[in-house]
């Protein structure tokens, strides 16, 4: 019995680990998309997890609330922030710093 809660610990894990690359590469891709929408550098081609919560979506089932943070340029010469929030694997809203062209 003690090996059973080992080994389904281990699985959780393994799943969450699972889930939150899936959720970095949806989140990487929403940043990279609103960047060439907007004709804008997606700098360093990641996103930085900010923040993790339990929330419930629409439906009322309990989901990972992620805040992902990543960095674009809009001239090349200087760095700005980025936001992707994601509920589950579904992107919430892609914020971008205010730029003055």
């Amino acid at each position: 019995m003690n090996n059973l809660v080992i080994v389904l610990f281990f699985l959780a894990i393994l799943a969450f680990w699972w889930d939150s690359l899936g959720a970095r590469e949806v989140a990487r891709g929403a940043g990279r998309h609103a960047c060439k929408q907007r004709d804008y550098q997606f700098l360093d081609e990641s996103v930085s997890l900010t923040k993790i919560r339990l929330r419930r979506d629409v439906t009322g089932r309990m989901r990972f609330y992620r805040q992902y943070q990543f960095e674009f340029s809009p001239s090349g010469d200087d760095r700005m922030s980025g936001l992707v929030v994601l509920l589950g694997r579904q992107v919430q809203k892609v914020e971008l710093d205010w730029y003055e062209a």
